[in-house]
């Protein structure tokens, strides 16, 4: 009960923590190794890393982040071609922040609005609709990155565009879908972990059944948790706890926002304004049906089908995001870490994204020296 009317108090999640730790113990003396778990979310990466969680329990179980930060897991060919887009004078593309700084195979899209290129941030994909409107003699174009939580909101700009019948109005999809990576990581990568600590955000548009087959095809566990510290111990106890006793489950550790079967105004709105399609992934390649397209119906809304679009190959650098993004590697693995790629002059997406991996280790788990 403290859990769910005391999130933030520190004596409860201390508390917590200690039990957790405790359990982990019990658990690697069971098993033999230390118990791991991969957070999908990358609202989940920074939170464990800002509150401290996972500094504290290190040594007792393994954190491991996964494909949880939309940004990141942009194959580069994606980045590039957004980039692109934004390459022509009669073009006003929009975006939000942090995809400004994302590095392309040649710049970024904020050294291309640097050089006179009409590049905006905005905080929804309904402002680009708006900035349509009142630039009627100009292409606009959103860049629509993101999982489940965000296809409802860059459906809703494609509805109200066309309820206004705009001509000038388009976005670039890619957005991902969830449940085919995780089966992938699993299957294709074989990644090593004991459950999976599953996404807040994503999981209020999906629900908690949308992961049983976690459970069904590969007897592992799984719970969806919220942001703060309490929240997030409380699902990792729980973790180990199946674990321990063997007993793999699908548990709601967040039924203040998440229901068994979501939010069926979102689903909804997601089949009428996109289809299913194979996607690329960074550091894993094309999973099928893991991505989502503008449904013909509005092709006439799809910059993809609008703009003809064409990029070369990738350049090749040293960066272990798409490694990172499989729980293969962590950033402190990375050569490039913290030396050639910071904040300031990051090589990867990881660096940049404020859901990336290597952006949260930097910014509070960094050893210095």
């Amino acid at each position: 009960m403290k859990t769910l009317f005391e999130p933030k108090d520190p004596a409860v999640a201390k508390e917590l923590a200690r039990k957790v730790i405790g359990l982990a113990d019990r658990c690697r003396e069971k098993t033999g190794t230390v118990p791991a778990f991969m957070e999908v979310c990358g609202s989940h990466t920074m939170a464990l890393a800002k509150t401290g969680v996972k500094l504290i329990l290190q040594g007792h179980v393994n954190l491991i982040s996964g494909p949880g930060c939309p940004v990141c897991v942009t194959d580069q060919k994606q980045i590039d071609a957004m980039i692109e887009v934004a390459e022509s004078d009669d073009r006003i593309v929009c975006t939000f922040g942090d995809m400004m700084r994302v590095p392309g195979s040649k710049r970024t899209l904020m050294s291309a609005k640097t050089e006179g290129r009409d590049v905006r941030i905005v905080y929804s994909p309904i402002d680009a609709v708006k900035i349509a409107e009142e630039n009627p003699d100009r292409e606009v174009v959103f860049l629509g990155v993101g999982f489940e939580t965000t296809v409802p909101v860059l459906a809703a700009a494609i509805q109200l565009a066309a309820q206004k019948q705009l001509k000038n109005f388009s976005m670039w999809a890619t957005t991902k879908l969830v449940r085919p990576v995780l089966r992938t990581l699993l299957t294709v990568k074989k990644v090593k972990i004991n459950g999976f600590l599953l996404p807040g955000h994503v999981s209020i548009v999906l629900g908690g059944n949308a992961y049983q087959f976690l459970v069904d095809d590969f007897r592992m566990p799984g719970v969806i948790s919220g942001f703060e510290p309490v929240e997030m111990l409380s699902a990792i106890y729980k973790l180990l706890k199946m674990v321990y006793e063997d007993k793999p489950e699908i548990m709601n550790n967040y039924k203040s926002v998440v229901r068994s079967k979501g939010n069926p105004v979102a689903q909804k709105l997601m089949n009428e304004f996109f289809q299913p399609c194979d996607e690329a992934w960074r550091g894993i390649g094309v999973i099928p049906q893991s991505g989502l397209r503008i449904r013909d119906k509005y092709a006439a809304f799809d910059a993809r089908k609008k703009f003809s679009i064409e990029v070369g190959e990738p350049k090749k650098t040293l960066c272990r995001c798409g490694d990172m993004i499989c729980g293969l590697a962590s950033p402190e693995q990375c050569l490039l870490f913290g030396k050639a790629c910071t904040p300031l002059h990051p090589v990867g997406p990881c660096m940049v994204s404020t859901e990336g991996s290597c952006a949260a280790h930097y910014a509070y788990m960094r050893k210095e020296g």
